[in-house]
């Protein structure tokens, strides 16, 4: 596989629309956005919501390769394949150019995006209007807030990724701000329902870093990366990702969306997998973000 192609991590890429789709899919049943919205303009916002998380996302993923890179977290890994910088196919110029082109790409979508959202059609003298600049003023802050959180997971000094904080970051930014932030910018109005689905949604996120985390532990240890795994110990990080799992089920079955029940055969084989191997658990990488994605569709039916 070509290894620029590789750092982008590609299977990635249906976890970090989960939230989108799930925010934008309930905007689209509340009667407020047949008010609100054109169906030209709900699919432009809906289009520029999905390139822009999924430039975020890779830009995470490229920013995390080199931010390993440098620290030598990547050096001996196990389990998994050797990405670009890690297989000396790529350099670290390279993968600085890369990252560039990325952050343009967040950038390019998301003013984009906030423009399509808040500036429809505005007739110059809306210019200073409280109702389109506050929400303006907001996104804006919120996506640098997301472009800083994608660079820093585990690239800098301060890294958080490094000292535990690497699941609250997916919480915030793959579930709360996802979801929510889809829903809102397509009415522009919020509602509890949305918010704790935003919860639900974020929960088997935060499984795929804690998966992860399970598969890296010894390694991670080894180079100080601190992570929340990794204080919870092999047993405790199981038990986590239980609570995950069935607490991602509980909330959108609590919220009536029943058909997302279907998926638990799936992620009880997932459950069984993680509690019964030591090994090969990035098998179950692709497993749980696909199903994840299946689940915010379910919970739309």
């Amino acid at each position: 596989m070509n290894p620029y192609i590789q750092s982008l991590r590609l299977r990635t890429l249906p976890l970090s629309m989960s939230g989108i789709i799930l925010g934008a899919g309930m905007a689209a049943h509340d009667v407020q956005a047949a008010m609100h919205n054109t169906d030209s303009r709900f699919w432009i916002i809906f289009f520029l919501a999905i390139c822009t998380t999924l430039s975020l996302q890779i830009l995470s993923n490229l920013s995390n390769e080199l931010g390993d890179a440098e620290k030598g977290t990547d050096a001996e890994q196990h389990g998994r394949a050797a990405y670009g910088l890690q297989s000396g196919k790529i350099t670290k110029r390279q993968m600085k150019g890369m990252i560039r082109l990325f952050l343009g790409l967040c950038v390019l979508f998301g003013i984009s995006l906030i423009y399509s959202a808040f500036w429809w059609q505005a007739d110059l003298y809306e210019l200073f209007n409280g109702e389109r600049l506050i929400p303006t003023i907001i996104f804006l802050m919120l996506g640098l807030l997301a472009i800083i959180g994608a660079i820093t997971y585990t690239l800098g000094k301060h890294s958080y990724g490094y000292i535990g904080l690497g699941d609250l970051g997916v919480f915030l930014f793959f579930g709360l701000l996802s979801t929510m932030g889809a829903y809102y910018l397509e009415v522009q109005t919020m509602s509890w329902e949305i918010f704790w689905l935003g919860v639900a949604i974020g929960l088997p996120c935060i499984g795929v870093l804690n998966l992860n985390n399970i598969r890296d532990m010894e390694n991670d240890r080894k180079h100080g990366k601190r992570t929340f795994a990794g204080f919870l110990g092999q047993t405790g990080a199981r038990f986590y990702q239980t609570f995950l799992i069935v607490g991602s089920l509980v909330l959108f079955a609590l919220y009536g969306h029943w058909w997302t029940l279907c998926i638990i055969p799936v992620w009880a084989w997932h459950l069984w997998y993680i509690w019964t191997q030591t090994e090969r658990l990035d098998k179950q990488m692709p497993v749980l973000m696909f199903t994840t994605l299946i689940v915010a569709v379910l919970a739309l039916i």
